[in-house]
Parts: C-alpha cells; structure tokens; sequence
C-alpha cells in the first residue's frame, strides 16, 4: 500500500479559480512560470491515484483567511475516509476560541490539521503559534507545516528550522510534520536543527531538489519512521516522488515506513 500524506484538493466550486490565482502568485513572487501537475479537485486527484498507483491520499486544506475554517473544516470531514482519501483539518491562527475549533476538528474524526505560517503570516514560534501546537498535542492532533521557503509567498520566512526547532522548548514534537523535507531549499538549515528530534519530516517536492545523496542521509539520520511519503499534488507528481524515493538507496523495510506503515498509524488505519 503507498500512501501520498501531502496532497491538496479544492471543492468543486473554486478549484479552477484557486489553482490559477496560485500559478499567478508562483510569477509574481516567484519570477517564473509553474503550472499544476492536475486539476486540484477531488475527482481529479482520485483519478491520478488510480492512474499512478497510489492507494490513499491525505488532503491538507488550508485557511488562509479565519472566515474560510467553518467552510474548510465541513469539506474535510465530507471527504475524509471516502474512495482513498483522508484529510486534515484547518484553522487560522486569528481565528476566534481556537481551542473550540480544533475539539471540534477532534469531534469531526480528522486526525490532524495543516498551517501554512507563510499564506497565514504567523511565525512558527509565537505566542499564537504555541496556543495551538500545544491545544493539537494534547488532543492528539498532528499539525503539518509549511516549513521553508515558498516560491508563491514574499518574505520574510515564518517558519524556518530555525524557528521550527524553538517550539521544541514548548511541545514535544511528536506531533509536528514538517514539509517539504523539514523546510523547502533551506535543507542544510534542516540537517543543523531538525535531524534526530521527534518532528517528522515529508517528502513532497523536495526529492527532484535535493542531491541523492544528501536526501539519503537526511532519512537515514533522522530515522526512516519519522518521514513521510508526500508528493505536493497537484503541484507534482505521485509518480514521481514515489519513483525518486524509491531511487535513493533505502532499503525495502525502510521504503514500507515511509510509503505505508508511518501514515497508517497517524491515520489510524
């Protein structure tokens, strides 16, 4: 069983919109042109599971404004657990009674919740920040991050590793996976401050980045059960990152955790 623990996929009603204003944001804050992998929507993503050989998917919505979480968190549950696909809550940092949203994304049986300190400009290391790390832990929640540069966001960096690691003074860290290998482009910063703590790590578009080597160490020093198999889809493909992970060297026990049995025990399946 392979399962993709980072994917992304909008309702029906805003998926073409909103893959376009992110491809627009890529050229304004980027300086270049990317275009999706897929259409975005839920449809589409089981589709290219069946298409590339992926048995789950778990979706990570996000709320980048707090008026969108009501909205986000009912799609989610919606969704969750039907033809493959799982998905994580959101909520924003501004939001109000926080701790309410999240015993409610507890009560709706989503295992987790996805922030995005660069759409929702918070640092990964304030006070509102910890409210909620610390709200997740004790409920059993896992939160998923951005971690790292984004091509579609302008600076300054919300969560760097740097920043990622001081939480660790507040919250165990079990609960915490950091995409994009620990932060995006920034994996030497990674290997100084995240390697062998108890954040897990995802792999979504990151693999076709990273020097083979460097990747392999990365997952053999931090422990193959603390990494996920992510693919960033609709911004990459399955395929894909499955193919480049299986091209590092790891061995057949280690691949398992990272594609399967990892995921499995978040998700509780």
């Amino acid at each position: 069983m392979v399962i993709d623990f980072h994917t992304h996929a909008f309702p029906d009603r805003i998926y073409e919109r909103t893959i376009k204003i992110l491809e627009e944001n890529i050229v304004k804050f980027g300086g270049y042109e990317y275009h999706a992998f897929g259409t975005g929507n839920v449809d589409g993503l089981i589709e290219n599971m069946k298409r590339e050989g992926i048995d789950a998917s778990v979706v990570l919505p996000i709320a980048t404004a707090p008026r969108q979480t009501e909205n986000i968190n009912n799609f989610a549950a919606l969704i969750n657990g039907k033809n493959g696909i799982y998905s994580f809550g959101s909520l924003h940092p501004d939001n109000d009674d926080l701790d309410g949203i999240l015993e409610h994304i507890a009560e709706l049986g989503l295992k987790g919740i996805k922030l995005h300190p660069e759409y929702q400009s918070f640092y990964i290391d304030s006070d509102k920040s910890l409210k909620i790390l610390k709200k997740c832990e004790e409920l059993g929640l896992y939160t998923t991050l951005h971690s790292g540069c984004d091509h579609g966001c302008p600076p300054p960096l919300h969560c760097t590793p740097e920043r990622l690691k001081n939480v660790l003074g507040y919250v165990s860290g079990k609960y915490i996976i950091a995409a994009h290998m620990g932060g995006w482009k920034m994996w030497d910063e990674v290997q100084k401050h995240l390697i062998g703590t108890p954040i897990m790590l995802d792999t979504c578009f990151s693999l076709h980045l990273m020097d083979k080597s460097d990747a392999l160490a990365m997952i053999k020093a931090h422990g193959a059960d603390k990494v996920l198999f992510g693919s960033d889809w609709p911004w990459y493909s399955q395929e894909k990152v499955y193919a480049e992970l299986c091209s590092l060297g790891l061995d057949s026990s280690e691949i398992k955790k990272i594609t399967e049995l990892n995921a499995r025990s978040i998700l509780g399946i």
